[in-house]
């Protein structure tokens, strides 16, 4: 996964299972799947010649497939809220996350982060991710055929 450069406030984040345990046949699947998915968020605000913006409202419950990060890129939550992630490294954690928090990852060539991303709160969680092109790698493409499993 690429470098954390900026935290403003902590995050909280615990891992839960390590191992791939209590993962499903579809969670493995989904990871199958969209291993090259490079809609990293669920709305592409403004695409530029230099970035990607997207937005993402998770109602409870909701999540986002897995996905592939390439490109150095900043989230900010706008709102307060917990989520689940797996992660392509067999691990699955729960997060904290503070409405105003932000962090940042950048990338070396060929190094990526893989993951879905489900709200187990009790209110929206919503975030900004702006993506960097210009970068040790290239944009991935973004397409339609993404499978939600």
């Amino acid at each position: 996964m690429g470098h954390n450069a900026s935290a403003a406030t902590p995050l909280t984040s615990t891992v839960v299972a390590d191992g791939f345990d209590r993962w499903s046949p579809p969670l493995h699947k989904d990871f199958e799947n969209n291993a090259h998915n490079g809609r990293v968020g669920q709305t592409l605000v403004k695409e530029t010649d230099s970035l990607r913006m997207w937005e993402t409202h998770l109602q409870p419950g909701e999540r986002i497939p897995v996905h592939r990060h390439v490109l150095d890129y900043t989230w900010i939550a706008l709102t307060d809220g917990r989520a689940r992630q797996h992660a392509s490294d067999g691990s699955s954690r729960e997060i904290s996350y503070v409405r105003g928090q932000t962090r940042h990852f950048t990338f070396t060539e060929e190094r990526h982060h893989l993951h879905d991303f489900r709200n187990i709160g009790d209110q929206v969680l919503s975030f900004l991710v702006v993506e960097m092109k210009e970068g040790a790698n290239r944009p991935l493409p973004l397409t339609d055929g993404i499978t939600d499993s």
